[in-house]
């Protein structure tokens, strides 16, 4: 337009119109727009996490339960979830743990009237929460047993350590006029008790030394029929006729087990049978096997033992008739160290007993798997 000898300035206003039509036509900006990731995870896969946990979750949301992992439901019950945690939980501790951000406590009763659980609460935002139940019953009965067993032992260990101190001091006394006769009498009770404290200090060694190796499963292989051959032909009485009787079994028992123990197992029951059965009786130990296990059974024929009874004799210096066992010269930790061995072995101790027909204990242990070469023990399995 210039060329053509158009004025100066409306060539410079129809520039300005050229640029400003291609302005207005050029396209509009793309806006994008970042999302910030804060960390924070959905409700649902808060629960997903939360479910493999081996111990009980709860998730909470507020004051509200919204989700319980498959150990929480089996501790609390499925129908506590959508339930409010205080009233789930009902415990003045955790209702204080619950109305605070976060914090632990203990609560008693949860699950049942002895149980006590640790409860701790951990924030996850400003709405949702988590709570972990942690079950220390089993702690606090081991600590409640480790006390009662010492109380228990030291009892034990203080009376027959009372008379003797007491007779010795008389014995010792100047002044004491002790006559001959009184003397030998005071001498045998001495003895008695000092030889009931050396079964008692070993019983308790022999108890720790078994505790010790409980997780050690016995590798030694024996053959249980003859181990029970050796032991019935020691312990009956010295006289004509045995009280105790060996009934099987009809072939080898062959099981893997520590040959001393399973000898006080045995030696152990036996005694019981003798002490406590009636003295005019047999004693019978019958061997058996039951597809893969191996059957001991020893039998008394006395008094029995009241049904209230059996579930506790197992326990530590527990005793139906502590006089009779004192005076029987019993410790009270036969059957507790059965127990214990047994379990060692991986094997099931029963007893069973009938008021006026006696008492029948049965030790059940699994038999061996037949060594290499041993073609014996194959044919008797088969």
């Amino acid at each position: 337009m210039a060329l053509a000898g158009t004025l100066i300035w409306l060539c410079a206003a129809v520039l300005l119109l050229w640029l400003g039509s291609i302005w207005l036509a050029r396209p509009a900006p793309v806006m994008i727009h970042r999302r910030i990731d804060d960390g924070s995870v959905s409700r649902q896969a808060m629960i997903k996490l939360v479910e493999p946990f081996g111990v009980p979750v709860l998730m909470l949301d507020g004051q509200r339960i919204a989700a319980a992992n498959a150990a929480a439901r089996e501790a609390l019950g499925p129908h506590v979830v959508g339930q409010d945690a205080r009233v789930a939980l009902r415990h003045p501790d955790a209702v204080r743990l619950l109305n605070a951000p976060e914090g632990r406590a203990l609560v008693t009763g949860l699950t049942g009237p002895r149980s006590i659980w640790q409860v701790s609460r951990v924030p996850i935002d400003e709405r949702f929460s988590l709570i972990e139940l942690v079950n220390r019953t089993a702690e606090a009965d081991i600590s409640r047993s480790h006390t009662d067993f010492v109380a228990n032992a030291s009892h034990e260990l203080r009376t027959p350590l009372s008379s003797i101190i007491g007779y010795i001091e008389t014995l010792a006394d100047p002044d004491a006029k002790v006559d001959e006769a009184t003397t030998v009498k005071f001498h045998a009770t001495v003895l008695r008790e000092a030889r009931r404290l050396q079964s008692l200090v070993e019983d308790l060694m022999s108890l720790s030394r078994i505790e010790a190796e409980k997780h050690e499963a016995p590798k030694e292989r024996l053959d249980l029929g003859q181990l029970a051959a050796t032991i019935v032909g020691e312990v009956g009485p010295a006289d004509t006729e045995s009280r105790v009787v060996l009934e099987g079994p009809d072939g080898p028992l062959p099981v893997l087990g520590d040959r001393q123990q399973l000898d006080q197992v045995m030696r152990n029951l036996i005694d019981n049978a003798l002490k406590y059965g009636d003295q005019k009786a047999v004693v019978t130990v019958t061997l058996s096997r039951d597809r893969d296990t191996a059957v001991l059974k020893v039998r008394d024929r006395g008094e029995g033992i009241h049904p209230d009874h059996i579930p506790y004799l197992t326990r530590r210096f527990y005793r139906t008739d502590p006089g009779r066992s004192r005076a029987a010269g019993g410790t009270g930790l036969g059957l507790a160290i059965v127990k214990h061995i047994v379990e060692r072995h991986r094997g099931k101790f029963d007893i069973a007993s009938t008021l006026g027909d006696g008492t029948t204990a049965t030790v059940t242990l699994g038999i061996a798997a037949p060594a290499p070469g041993d073609t014996a023990t194959a044919g008797q399995a088969a």
